[in-house]
């Protein structure tokens, strides 16, 4: 076991980055960026593990330091998960001040800042005034899915850390060794998650993230006039609610226990003056996590979606690779053989149009009402 068994299919980054461990002076600043579910945040993770581990070699993933950095509780290495739909020029400025004391007990004072891409403009010059003249023994690890989300001069202030898609074949080997899942299962759920390690582990050990995207795969069949194409919207914004409910709720009350305790809630549930807008903060930042979580499960199943007609313009085309959706290929060869792959082309240019104006804050609800229009008529 060492601190890199996480990382599925990414051999030659792994490779890279136990080389500049060993060189022993690493960078003061690296950028790991890849596709959603490629592994970014757990090839820092491991990086960062590899770089406080004081055994030979670097990274074992079994003495005190490696474990601490991989459960999240070594005392210099900082991981920021930015929970809203940004992170801001305070919350940054804070987080420059910790950066730059020594470490208290690690070789380095490390700061994994995980979807660095959220810090908004105001934010990310603050960090850059942090990497360009970092404390000696301070390194920052940056995650996000592609060097253009970050300014250019943070970039190249970076050493880059590019990770692939992870094979299929790595993804469904990873699933039956540490998960034992069945070969078969395995190699469906892989393949369904398009490389996105965790989403195929979840495919394959949740019932219900199967039934969700199964869901999502029958809405082209249910297209058959505007009433079904306008509830077929409904349902599946009602889902991705659902999902980030379910998501949010367990963490909203934990986070709420535990503040209102370190404030000096009394025993009869009374919170002591002065509380209200430390309660408040924590409640607009609950609320900012929960739109990112739901925009999130939206654009899930978007891509699911995305995915059935790519599959079916592989066969318009003939393309020899197989299908994403491999269960469902009578239906994709009947809709290949109904269709045209330019209107294929256009449905699929409609859901990544879909994409983008959620993103942009567009209402969910008619941005995937005008998307399933689009799917019957186009």
């Amino acid at each position: 076991m060492s601190v890199w068994n996480d990382l599925v299919g990414q051999e030659p980054v792994v490779e890279g980055l136990r080389a500049a461990v060993q060189a022993g002076v690493p960078a003061h600043a690296w950028l790991f960026t890849g596709p959603p579910g490629s592994g970014r945040s757990a090839a820092a993770r491991a990086f960062a593990a590899a770089l406080q581990c004081r055994e030979k070699p670097a990274g074992c993933g079994h003495c005190a330091s490696c474990h601490q950095v991989l459960q999240g509780t070594h005392a210099d290495v900082e991981v920021i998960r930015p929970a809203g739909l940004s992170f801001g020029v305070k919350q940054t400025r804070e987080l420059v001040l910790r950066a730059a004391s020594s470490p208290s007990g690690g070789n380095w004072q490390i700061v994994l800042f995980e979807d660095a891409d959220r810090a908004t403009e105001a934010a990310a010059n603050a960090l850059l005034k942090a990497i360009e003249e970092p404390p000696p023994r301070t390194v920052w690890l940056l995650c996000t899915p592609s060097p253009e989300d970050m300014l250019v001069t943070i970039r190249s202030r970076c050493r880059l850390v590019t990770l692939r898609t992870p094979p299929v074949a790595a993804i469904a080997d990873a699933l039956v060794q540490r998960d034992g899942v069945d070969r078969e299962t395995a190699e469906v759920t892989a393949r369904a998650a398009q490389g996105h390690v965790s989403r195929a582990r979840r495919l394959a050990t949740d019932e219900d993230a199967r039934r969700r995207r199964d869901e999502v795969l029958a809405l082209p069949r249910r297209l058959t006039s505007v009433g079904p194409a306008v509830h077929a919207a409904e349902k599946l914004v009602k889902a991705a609610e659902a999902e980030a409910k379910a998501v949010t709720e367990e963490l909203n009350e934990s986070e709420t226990a535990a503040m209102r305790q370190a404030l000096g809630e009394s025993a009869k549930g009374r919170m002591p003056r002065g509380t209200a807008g430390a309660m408040k903060e924590l409640e607009d930042r609950q609320k900012s996590r929960a739109t990112r979580v739901k925009r999130d499960a939206l654009d899930r199943a978007l891509l699911d979606l995305a995915s059935y007609y790519r599959d079916v313009l592989a066969l318009q085309l003939g393309s020899p690779g197989e299908p994403v959706n491999v269960p469902l290929g009578a239906e994709l060869r009947a809709a290949a053989r109904d269709g045209t792959p330019e209107a294929t082309l256009r449905r699929l240019d409609a859901i990544m149009e879909c994409r983008e104006r959620v993103d942009a804050n567009v209402n969910p609800l008619l941005a995937v009402e005008s998307l399933t229009l689009a799917l019957r008529t186009r």
